[in-house]
């Protein structure tokens, strides 16, 4: 069991009139992610709702902040029990076997535009046995073939545009995976959230975008860009790309500034300190 602490906060100036919020920033319940504490706090005192969405478990943070200086701080320590599985037992499933529920994870969306690299999939993987093995042949291939670079994307960057630029950050690199598995008929949605041991030469803590694919009977999380830890992701939302899972979307005039965070690895429910490493076997925070 790996246990983390960590820190988000978010600051704003919010100019003539009161700006609606919509956050994404807080540790998804599931089987094996288990939020074991967390507060919530604001610099102005406005009330709030959360919405959990009862199929992806993301927990929508909506309020309305008056003008002037907004600040929200979210803790949380989580303990993450993975679930652990040999690659080579970690079959595709074919359409009509899969759940019901994922099935929309096998359709082109805005930024992962499936449909159009129909042809790059079939002749870089369809030749390759099918299972986990070819999921992490999609992932080596992103990391291959685009680089980490911070400032070369923005909003309105897709699948397409990081095929043809070849650099992005880890946003980037997860939908060229995710757009590149859909094509190859893989499940695969993206994931939000924090990570733990990313290179300190990228730059400070930040949120961190991941893949996750759907074999067997659950989803497993795969890092396109490699510039992270997988048994160190703490999970906050999940979707068909970074449209469903931004970690704030704001209805109205501010200024914003640079999110801070931290995070790190402490004793477990066991005393033990478990810091997350790369391992050779296929990890899973789903509770399918």
């Amino acid at each position: 069991m790996v246990r983390l602490e960590f820190s988000t906060e978010l600051a704003y100036e919010v100019s003539g009139a009161p700006c609606d919020f919509i956050f994404n920033i807080q540790a998804a319940y599931t089987p094996r992610q288990i939020v074991l504490g967390e507060t919530l706090g604001f610099s102005q005192n406005v009330p709030f709702t959360v919405y959990t969405d009862p199929a992806t478990q993301s927990r929508f943070l909506r309020l309305r902040a008056n003008p002037g200086q907004f600040v929200l701080r979210y803790e949380a320590t989580v303990e993450l029990v993975h679930y652990e599985a040999q690659p080579g037992q970690l079959p595709e499933l074919s359409s009509q076997a899969l759940p019901g529920e994922v099935l929309t994870y096998l359709y082109p969306s805005r930024y992962c535009q499936s449909d159009r690299l129909l042809t790059l999939a079939n002749q870089e993987f369809g030749h390759l046995p099918l299972g986990y093995s070819r999921a992490t042949a999609i992932c080596e291939w992103v990391q291959r073939h685009v680089s980490f670079q911070g400032n070369t994307s923005n909003s309105n960057t897709s699948a397409l545009d990081t095929l043809i630029e070849r650099v992005g950050v880890c946003r980037d690199f997860a939908h060229l995976m995710i757009a590149l598995c859909r094509a190859a008929n893989l499940p695969a949605r993206m994931a939000s959230g924090m990570d733990y041991g990313a290179d300190p030469i990228l730059g400070p803590p930040d949120f961190h975008a991941y893949v996750e694919v759907f074999l067997g009977d659950r989803w497993y999380i795969f890092d396109p860009s490699g510039t992270a830890i997988p048994m160190g992701f703490v999970r906050f939302a999940t979707g068909r790309d970074a449209a469903d899972i931004a970690f704030a979307t704001i209805y109205g005039n501010v200024m914003a500034s640079q999110p801070i965070v931290n995070i790190q690895a402490v004793a477990n429910s066991e005393g033990q300190l478990v810091v997350p490493q790369h391992v050779p076997y296929a990890l899973s925070t789903d509770g399918f």
